[in-house]
């Protein structure tokens, strides 16, 4: 009797144990070179509507329900919303900023789901009164989704760093 249980036992751990194995392989996305280029050139393309101050072309980076958050909590929802957030900072505030994004790492979590993350720098930004702030470096966390075939931003989260 005790030896049929653990037979059966061991057949059930011997089965879970390759069912897992399966299921791992099955699970861990399959991501190539052009995969990654796709998924960096998103940054790129931000970079240079951020740089060109052009608020309609980062916003036709984000998903339509996308989400926006800035360094200091402020959140944006919808596509609309990002692209006029976008819109008020760089004919205002950030009317002669510069940014270079510099990505750390991307991590696919399926293979038409991807987690980028990078470091940020901006200059040219003004202080209240008018004056040159130094630059300023901060940290970015985007989730990015192939979507209709294209890789749009879904979740845009930036830090800044401490002075």
């Amino acid at each position: 009797m005790i030896f049929s249980k653990l037979k059966f036992g061991g057949a059930i751990l011997a089965i879970s144990l390759v069912s897992g194995g399966v299921y791992s392989a099955q699970m861990k996305p399959m991501v190539n070179e052009a995969g990654t280029e796709a998924v960096r050139s998103v940054v790129s393309a931000y970079d240079d509507g951020f740089n060109n101050h052009d608020a309609h072309a980062i916003g036709a980076l984000f998903a339509e329900e996308g989400d926006f958050t800035n360094m200091r909590g402020s959140s944006k929802h919808g596509r609309k919303d990002i692209e006029q957030n976008y819109g008020n900072l760089l004919n205002g505030a950030l009317k002669t900023a510069h940014r270079t994004d510099t990505i750390k790492n991307v991590k696919f979590i399926t293979p038409d789901v991807a987690e980028i993350d990078a470091d940020w720098e901006m200059t040219g930004t003004k202080a209240a009164d008018g004056s040159d702030n130094p630059p300023r470096k901060g940290g970015l966390d985007w989730v990015v989704q192939k979507l209709n075939g294209k890789w749009m931003i879904v979740v845009f989260h930036e830090s800044e760093y401490p002075k």
